[in-house]
């Protein structure tokens, strides 16, 4: 694993992590050794360096120390702050939002995944040619010239990647025609379509395996699940079926890209009658994670899809946190939101939870799932 130098700057924005943990994790997923964690504060990026010099030099001094063969940071880089840093360091450099795609590059697994990945991938890259392809800045030139062949080598390079980008794009609205067509067959057949939607590491991939007796792959990591799954649940108390979508996990800052790109996979999210909203209980930080995953709903069209909370992760809650009882409702933007406590893990709580969408299924939750303007009934929290 290499030896990578962490670096977060903090802006004074809410949602920084001044401890770099979560970077950290996505650093471990994409097979980086995170040996050191750099933070500073600054009223505004250095239009440079990102970091200003004085740090730079501290962050080089430091890795030639450690070892380090990667300096990695927590917000994203201009094309030229990452170029800067890279020949001020000797090292390479990148930023969170290149992170986020290579983890997405190992993990996709269907053909869909794939396309959207390298769609996402091309469209980062296709900004940072000059520093990607050193070559391309090796220029050479004479009397009667205007240019050289590395300025020509740079337009065949931003041309293949835009003709690759079309291409990919192109097969992209099939395969969305074909999600079209099967969504088309699953109305027909009347069916309640839910889907499962969350912080990444929330267990969305346990919970669904829990409730459909499925094999998707789960794993205590970043984004182990990158592919929508969907399989029919069966629900004894209703007397009926219905489908259920494991869907991608959010993040913090994902990039702009990778949304356009995920698309076609989100479109379950935006077409289901009932969003399974699962929060890693056990997280300190559940509060922004939820705010995180509410921000990229509504991006995508599903702000006003019901939503029930599912509170995962019951088993590792210490005795003191746990909940005195296991459904109430949640303050979720002013609306008092039903929220079921549960261990995907043990399987406390999931019969409480069939019951609940049971109800549901059939029309008897239908208002406790759209809620009502109660915030005094929404404050509690595990």
């Amino acid at each position: 694993m290499a030896p990578t130098i962490l670096v977060g700057v903090d802006f004074g924005l809410p949602n920084f992590d001044g401890e770099l943990e979560e970077l950290g994790l996505l650093a471990q997923s994409a097979g980086l050794n995170p040996v050191a964690r750099v933070t500073c504060k600054r009223k505004a990026p250095d239009a440079a360096l990102f970091i200003g010099s004085g740090k730079a030099d501290e962050i080089k001094l430091m890795a030639t120390q450690l070892g380090a063969v990667e300096i990695l940071f927590d917000q994203s880089l201009s094309p030229a702050q990452q170029r800067n840093l890279e020949r001020h360091l000797e090292l390479p450099v990148n930023d969170r939002t290149l992170l986020i795609l290579e983890i997405f590059s190992q993990r996709a697994r269907s053909h869909e995944g794939k396309l959207q990945v390298e769609l996402a991938k091309m469209q980062y890259l296709s900004t940072r040619l000059v520093r990607r392809w050193s070559h391309l800045e090796r220029q050479s030139g004479g009397i009667g010239m205007r240019g050289g062949p590395g300025e020509t080598q740079i337009e065949l390079d931003r041309r293949m990647i835009g003709e690759n980008i079309k291409k990919i794009k192109e097969r992209l609205v099939k395969v969305k025609r074909q999600r079209q067509t099967q969504r088309r067959q699953r109305e027909r057949r009347d069916a309640f379509n839910i889907s499962l939607v969350g912080y990444t590491n929330a267990g969305k991939s346990t919970l669904f395996n829990a409730l459909v007796k499925a094999r998707a792959y789960a794993a205590d990591q970043l984004f182990a699940t990158l592919d929508t799954t969907t399989r029919q649940l069966y629900l004894g108390e209703a007397g009926r079926s219905v489908s259920l979508s494991d869907t991608v996990g959010f993040i913090r800052d994902l990039p702009h890209g990778l949304i356009d790109a995920f698309q076609a996979t989100l479109q379950e999210a935006v077409d289901a009658d009932l969003l399974l909203h699962v929060v890693d209980a056990a997280n300190p930080n559940f509060p922004e994670q939820i705010a995180e995953v509410q921000r990229v709903l509504v991006e995508i069209g599903a702000g006003e899809i019901p939503q029930l909370l599912v509170f995962n992760k019951l088993d590792a809650l210490e005795n003191d946190r746990r909940p005195l009882q296991l459904e109430d409702t949640f303050d979720l933007a002013g609306v008092a939101t039903p929220r079921i406590f549960l261990s995907s893990k043990s399987g406390e709580g999931l019969q409480a939870l069939r019951q609940h969408l049971a109800r549901t299924v059939t029309g008897g939750a239908s208002q406790e799932v759209q809620g009502e303007q109660s915030p005094e009934n929404g404050e509690a929290v595990p």
